[in-house]
């Protein structure tokens, strides 16, 4: 199969329909290109915050419920590009207002309709102390036709027992959608991708927003690059990095992922860092030894 991951620019749009028409651009050149799953970046909904116009753009809260309001709206136009093009994809996460505050959820849709959402599970200290975004309860994966997947939104990919959870679920591939505005914060999300990648066997699919966003300040700077990782074992490449996209630079990292090669590299690796993952736990408890 082929994997497409976005470096995801926000735009601003005067009426829904250019939103439309950017999210068929954006799935068209995938397809086109062969892809079978698509996968956006984490709070790549809020350029849809520009549809209230500037005032309620740039104020924190109004944005977060300019952007629910269009969901249903953005879920159906996702749900008709699956269809049509045959593809799964995951869609841009969003704020979901399921009570009094908002959780940031990431939907699947397949050709056939939504197989499932996962909400993001620990947030960030902006989420948390200044958005006021909670955090969801249920660590999710999803059974597709490409196999079996789980969900890490952004910082939830730097905390190793949630992939590890979705992967004894049997998740071979995990989806880590981000949005980062430093160098440094997607280097952790790069460098926890990787890693999960490494310590699981499985193949990692990393999709940021890049670039500026002058309408909407809770996603005013964007920092990242695109792309997909495996473990740096037999069958892969040594680097682990399938493809990648430039720095800051618009686009799809696409890369053909053989669906048995998770299986091979778990059964067959130069180490088998998926099967010797419960070694940790007798070394460990009930304490480290200070020597």
């Amino acid at each position: 199969m082929k994997i497409a991951a976005a470096a995801y620019p926000l735009d601003w749009f005067d009426s829904f329909s250019g939103y439309e028409a950017k999210m068929t651009d954006w799935v068209s050149r995938a397809a086109r290109q062969g892809a079978d799953l698509l996968v956006f970046p984490e709070y790549g909904s809020m350029e849809l915050a520009s549809l209230g116009g500037r005032e309620v753009a740039a104020d924190l809260e109004a944005a977060l419920h300019e952007v629910a309001r269009h969901g249903p709206a953005a879920g159906d136009l996702l749900l008709r590009l699956a269809e049509a093009h045959g593809v799964h994809i995951l869609g841009p996460s969003a704020p979901v207002f399921e009570g009094e505050r908002p959780v940031n959820r990431a939907v699947l849709y397949g050709p056939s309709g939504v197989i499932g959402h996962q909400d993001k599970l620990i947030m960030t200290r902006f989420e948390r102390e200044t958005w006021n975004v909670v955090p969801g309860r249920e660590v999710r994966v999803f059974e597709t036709a490409l196999g079996r997947i789980g969900i890490v939104i952004c910082y939830d990919s730097e905390f190793p027992l949630l992939a590890r959870a979705m992967v004894e679920k049997g998740a071979e591939i995990l989806l880590a959608p981000s949005c980062t505005d430093s160098l440094a914060g997607f280097t952790r999300v790069r460098v926890g991708s990787m890693a999960r990648a490494l310590e699981n066997q499985c193949v990692v699919v990393h999709a940021p927003t890049v670039g500026l966003c002058d309408f909407c300040p809770a996603v005013d700077e964007n920092v990242g690059r695109a792309a997909i990782y495996g473990p740096p074992d037999h069958g892969w490449p040594e680097t682990g990095i399938l493809a990648e996209t430039g720095l800051n630079e618009p686009g799809w990292a696409l890369a053909e992922v053989d669906p048995g090669a998770v299986a091979r590299v778990r059964r067959e690796g130069g180490v088998l860092n998926h099967v010797h993952w419960s070694e940790q736990d007798h070394r460990l408890a009930p304490g480290v030894a200070i020597v």
